[in-house]
């Protein structure tokens, strides 16, 4: 078994540069997979590897500057979810777009996971999922509004030409594991909206403490690595990956006649050329061959960025 670690802190890095080859170091040393984001405005990032090395890096992390109060949740994997170790420099560590958006001056109210139900079955709250539409789609809290935002950055759009629906609302507002509800909810502050509330840990959190016969959530919860899905008890979903588009898929999608494998799935065969196919089963043979020379090959090295 595989220890994933979803981690991430909004602290001030004067020089996140310099930062990233010590840590890109350690996580080889430890034989950690996965990719952390580093910017001037913190960490964020998803990893995986034997359980001593992940808490070699959590020690390491809470070591830094800023680092003590580290967000981070705890699941585990049957595969390596991560094929190799990157340690990308960002300006941001999750992508909104907006400059003024600050969590360190301040956020909405944090909610426990065990508090959250109660919050969002009162009548007068309305609940946003903050996450992309693929996400929405194989999962939710019931009664959440789906803004079908195709990534975090169109978020403040959305808001501005959907607040009218939300007068004389308190807000509460949820993610995977907590970090554009961080940004979100200080950009709603921003915009004047004063009773704003998220989720603290995230759906992860959620599904981690929560009884699934107490549970409001429906579905599963997509997930930045190679598992692509989990549930209550953050037991794996699922859910398979298309490898053309990225959005998760049930296996019996395979079964459409749209499905190629690394080619094209329902939901994207008519969003890419003939161009892109033939592109996408060039790289498929290509796989293909490093398999026959025993050489291992992982598509789901993916982040939250957006």
């Amino acid at each position: 078994m595989f220890t994933v670690c979803a981690l991430y802190h909004f602290t001030r890095f004067d020089d996140p540069a310099g930062m990233r080859q010590p840590l890109r170091d350690l996580c080889l040393a430890q034989k950690i997979t996965g990719t952390l984001l580093l910017a001037r405005e913190g960490i964020n990032g998803t990893v995986a590897g034997p359980e001593a090395g992940i808490d070699t890096l959590l020690t390491y992390l809470r070591g830094l500057p800023g680092c003590a109060d580290l967000e981070w949740k705890l699941s585990t994997a049957a595969e390596r979810p991560f094929a190799r170790m990157k340690v990308r420099l960002k300006k941001e560590i999750v992508t909104m777009g907006v400059p003024d958006v600050d969590p360190l001056a301040k956020v909405g109210h944090y909610v426990e996971p065990k508090d959250w139900n109660d919050l969002i079955l009162s009548p007068d709250v309305a609940v946003i999922d903050t996450r992309n539409d693929y996400e929405v789609a194989i999962g939710t809290f019931e009664g959440a509004v789906d803004p079908e935002t195709d990534s975090f950055r169109e978020f403040p759009e959305w808001w501005k030409q959907n607040k009218d629906r939300f007068h004389n609302k308190r807000i509460a507002m949820f993610c995977t594991g907590g970090i554009r509800c961080e940004k979100s909810t200080n950009y709603l502050l921003s915009q004047g909206v004063e009773d704003v509330y998220h989720l603290k840990g995230g759906i992860l959190k959620y599904l981690e403490d929560v009884p699934q016969e107490d549970s409001t959530w429906n579905g599963e919860c997509f997930v930045f690595d190679g598992r692509v899905s989990v549930g209550h008890g953050l037991a794996e979903g699922p859910h398979l990956l298309c490898h053309a588009c990225r959005r998760p898929i049930l296996p019996e999608d395979r079964e459409r006649p749209e499905y190629e494998h690394g080619v094209a799935c329902h939901l994207c065969a008519e969003e890419t050329s003939e161009a892109d196919k033939t592109r996408f089963r060039e790289r498929q043979k290509q796989i293909r061959l490093a398999e026959a020379r025993g050489e291992r090959h992982l598509h789901a090295d993916i982040v939250d960025e957006t």
